[in-house]
């Protein structure tokens, strides 16, 4: 009997959102830059407070702008992963909804960050059949993090396979895996 290997998700990904912390730190080391240039010009310290407020109020709202988009990015990425992925499994000829043969394990976390689930297709044809599985990767409150497909390849007529879903980048948080689609072909 050949050696059987754990197919995983194939390359439709959603782009990871970038930190925001580069960005707060910018904010604070110019907020403090603007403090300590106007003790030097003479001004008192009440003027010197104020135009460092002003200043820190300023970049403040730039970096929540900064963090709104990012969020917006990150959320049209995941749309458009979830689209890409959604043609894919349009696009399976002969392709029958399979939701109810499917199963997920629980999401874990490997060393580099990545969500993980095992999935799990029961085939109940007289036929050896392959799945294609959209796994969604949420947080606590259901937002969806990663969005991925997964292919379950040659299950065998009356019988199961497995596959592992992992997430296309590091989660922060806990994440949880919640199945999308799946279609048997």
């Amino acid at each position: 009997m050949a050696a059987h290997r754990t197919p995983t998700a194939t390359p439709t990904r959603a782009r990871p959102a970038r930190p925001l912390l580069p960005v707060l730190v910018a904010v604070f080391t110019l907020a403090a830059s603007l403090v300590l240039a106007g003790c030097s010009d003479g001004e008192n310290p009440s003027t010197v407070t104020s135009k460092a407020a002003s200043a820190a109020e300023s970049l403040e709202n730039r970096a929540t702008a900064a963090a709104s988009s990012l969020a917006a990015q990150a959320t049209g990425a995941i749309a458009s992963a979830t689209a890409e992925i959604g043609h894919k499994l349009d696009g399976i000829k002969g392709g029958q909804d399979a939701k109810k043969d499917v199963k997920l394990g629980p999401a874990s976390t490997d060393p580099d960050g990545r969500a993980k689930a095992e999935v799990t297709a029961t085939n109940p044809d007289d036929a050896k059949r392959s799945f294609a599985v959209q796994v969604n990767f949420t947080n606590t409150d259901g937002t969806t993090l990663d969005t991925v497909l997964v292919t379950v390849p040659d299950v065998p007529a009356g019988g199961t396979g497995t596959a592992t879903a992992r997430s296309s980048h590091g989660l922060s948080g806990e994440a949880k895996a919640q199945l999308g689609r799946a279609v048997r072909y």
